[in-house]
């Protein structure tokens, strides 16, 4: 089934894709079940005291399928999952792929504006929820969302379901389901980071995911014995195939959830469930340095420390060995396709000075400077990439497309790199408006236009400013109404006010900027627009006075 807004590789690519093996034709629903007949009474997912084998996890699959397709979620459909790294995601994913439904991830900290967005712009009919989840009741924002979504037919909670259907109740006896999906059938739809608004809808095929997978275990080394420690949030596409969860099924490992990235609770797994590979990033992996300099722990077991989703500092990563007693990997890669990785047998300064190169052979890579010419070997410029599994358009977004992808199309990925000799990328940082706030991504243009709508503020500008811990923390300049919109006491709103107004509007809380400065004006460039570079220098260097 072609879903609509969905843009295919060529044909003439497809065949080459097909025929050099990169695509297999197996859908994930044919893995979880090859997998279930090669290592049944294997353990897949500990969750808690909670043990499931891969026989018992595609039984449970089979179940929850026939209870969705009785309730009318049918191939195409499209169904917002935002869940918490419990066993329940791998049931529901899988059953949905089983089907032909399409997973849309939401991560947990997405509040009423993403999910609203998403469920009106992937048109979806089901929403499936957790209950409460680090104290937040995902029920209350359920009812937000089908307030503004009229589409939204279903809510289905992981635990106590209120007023909504518990997700327990649809597990069925095993009915004949209709023909599953083709491997070239879109799988499900992921999340850009965003830097022009709201994220952008990512369709991944399951032949190009499963491709994916399979590199990425391939060069992580993992098979039957690997445990994966999964701390990150597993919707998102780094813990979610890099090698991540789905590579540890691919691989036929196991692996262990944990519901934070906390020392102490993930100390504790690696130790107990003797965790051989896990994935931070980069805040995360400072703290466990940090916690595990002053205590006594014996992580003796853990073999790979993965460090992505923003780029490690040189002197952190020279820490990692000597400290947590492992190797380290760097993964710098993208919800779109491209993942780079060093390898685990690559020398130190291979590991700790760069961002690795691409895993598969068949990744195409360029270099280029703002005309689209490639430079010279060495140089910085915008990193553009093409291969079998990079995206050729996001989902239902013709214009964004034309200015994403070259005509040829190379995906233009947004980030400054460079290349050394050997082939491996030093990122040198962003070239789309987007402030990295320790692996969250968040689009000034998005904020700003929250911002802009508070009756207090004339104008707004968010920029990065730099933090030791996070990498990247946000700052909004802000030029205030005097005497406009009725607001005639020429008081400026105070910061407390303003983010209470964005937490009210529904931003995520990671996209609350960290900072407000009110100004009289903006810097601009030579040609009117506002600099923010010139911003960006103006708050670091306030920072830097302070020190």
């Amino acid at each position: 089934m072609r879903l609509p807004g969905f843009t295919p590789w060529p044909e003439e690519m497809a065949r080459y894709y097909r025929e050099t093996g990169c695509w297999s034709g197996e859908t994930f629903g044919q893995l979880l079940r090859r997998q279930a007949q090669s290592h049944g009474e294997q353990i897949v997912v500990v969750s808690g005291e909670q043990r499931i084998t891969y026989a018992q996890l595609d039984q449970r699959v089979d179940r929850l399928a026939s209870g969705l397709h009785r309730l009318g979620i049918a191939a195409g459909d499209r169904v917002i999952v935002q869940l918490p790294n419990i066993t329940a995601f791998f049931e529901v994913v899988f059953a949905l792929f089983r089907i032909g439904a399409l997973p849309v991830f939401s991560l947990p900290l997405h509040r009423r504006q993403e999910v609203i967005y998403f469920a009106n712009h992937s048109e979806a009919v089901a929403y499936i929820i957790p209950d409460i989840e680090a104290g937040y009741d995902y029920r209350t924002l359920a009812a937000e969302v089908k307030a503004e979504a009229p589409g939204l037919q279903h809510v289905i909670v992981a635990g106590e379901p209120g007023d909504y259907m518990a997700l327990e109740e649809l597990y069925a006896d095993s009915v004949e389901l209709p023909e599953g999906p083709l491997a070239s059938d879109v799988a499900f739809l992921q999340l850009s980071g965003g830097s022009t608004g709201l994220p952008k809808l990512i369709p991944r095929t399951h032949d190009d995911y499963m491709y994916s997978l399979k590199a990425s275990v391939d060069v992580c080394e993992l098979d039957e014995q690997s445990i994966y420690l999964a701390v990150l949030p597993v919707a998102h596409n780094y813990p979610l195939s890099s090698p991540g969860v789905l590579g540890t099924i691919y691989a036929g490992g196991r692996i262990v959830l944990s519901r934070s990235g906390s020392p102490d609770e993930a100390f504790a797994l690696i130790e107990q469930e003797k965790v051989t590979i896990t994935a931070l990033v980069p805040p995360l992996a400072l703290v466990w340095l940090d916690a595990a300099s002053s205590r006594q722990v014996k992580l003796d077991s853990l073999q790979v420390l993965q460090v992505g989703g923003a780029k490690l500092g040189a002197e952190a990563a020279r820490r990692v060995k000597p400290v947590l007693g492992c190797q380290l990997q760097q993964v710098f890669g993208m919800a779109e396709g491209l993942v780079n990785y060093t390898r685990l047998d690559d020398p130190e300064e291979i590991i700790v000075e760069t961002q690795g190169k691409p895993m598969s052979v068949y990744d195409e890579i360029k270099i280029v400077d703002d005309e689209d010419n490639e430079v010279q070997p060495g140089m910085a410029g915008h990193l553009l990439a093409r291969g079998p599994y990079t995206i050729r358009g996001y989902y239902k977004a013709e214009e964004h497309n034309a200015r994403s992808f070259t005509s040829d199309g190379f995906y233009r990925t947004g980030d400054l790199a460079r290349l050394t000799p050997g082939g491996y990328l030093i990122v040198e940082g962003r070239a789309k408006d987007q402030i990295n706030r320790g692996g969250d991504k968040v689009a000034a243009e998005e904020v700003e236009n929250h911002l802009l709508a508070h009756p207090g503020i004339f104008d707004a500008a968010l920029v990065s400013m730099p933090d030791e811990y996070l990498g990247e923390r946000s700052c909004a300049f802000i030029i205030a109404q005097s005497g406009m919109a009725g607001n005639t006491a020429d008081v400026l709103p105070s910061a407390m006010e303003i983010k209470a107004f964005l937490r009210e509007r529904g931003l995520a809380a990671y996209k609350i900027p960290d900072r407000i400065e009110f100004v009289d004006s903006f810097p601009q460039t030579g040609v009117g627009k506002v600099s923010k570079k010139a911003l960006r220098e103006r708050i670091a260097g306030q920072q830097s006075a302070v020190r």
